[in-house]
């Protein structure tokens, strides 16, 4: 909880947030509560959802997109405009914390499988950003990620969760 939750608030507050008014505030004591809801959720719903996927975006990649956004900006000149996108950012994270978004959780990748071509090519390409830029590859990626939750529903649309007898009867007929 204060790992992924209360630090993640008390970074952004600090870093540009405690330049605006009471809403931006207001925004990290959102992120702090949404977290701790999405842990509750956690917590609650195992075993009951698909494996394959989140319920909500985890805390920790919350907490990236937070941390790497402060790190990619750190030291350049902020604007007030830069400040208000920072503060409406965090309330988009805050919520997709508690949205009912389904982001992949990669607990069923399968690494020794052979891949495409084009999955060596950004491999290349990801490896090349780390070098010259890691606080924008990370940034990339954090956001990415919290951006392929809404992605996938406007893309698949809204799938029910399988329970674990609904899915042992599909596996097992």
């Amino acid at each position: 909880m204060v790992s992924f939750c209360v630090a993640p608030a008390f970074l952004i507050y600090s870093f540009a947030l405690s330049e605006l008014a009471r809403p931006a505030w207001f925004g990290a004591f959102l992120f702090v509560i949404c977290g701790a809801l999405r842990l509750a959720r956690f917590n609650i719903h195992t075993g009951t959802v698909d494996r394959r996927f989140f319920v909500g975006l985890p805390t920790p990649a919350a907490a990236g997109v937070v941390a790497s956004a402060v790190m990619l900006l750190q030291g350049a000149e902020a604007s007030r405009w830069v400040f208000v996108t920072i503060a409406i950012a965090t309330y988009v994270v805050a919520l997709l914390m508690v949205s009912t978004f389904r982001y992949w959780s990669f607990k069923e990748f399968d690494f020794a499988r052979r891949r495409p071509l084009w999955t060596l090519l950004v491999m290349v390409l990801s490896v090349m950003i780390v070098a010259t830029r890691h606080e924008l590859f990370l940034f990339v990626l954090f956001s990415g990620y919290a951006a392929s939750g809404p992605i996938r529903r406007l893309i698949v649309g809204r799938t029910p969760a399988l329970l674990p007898a609904d899915q042992a009867v599909r596996e097992h007929p």
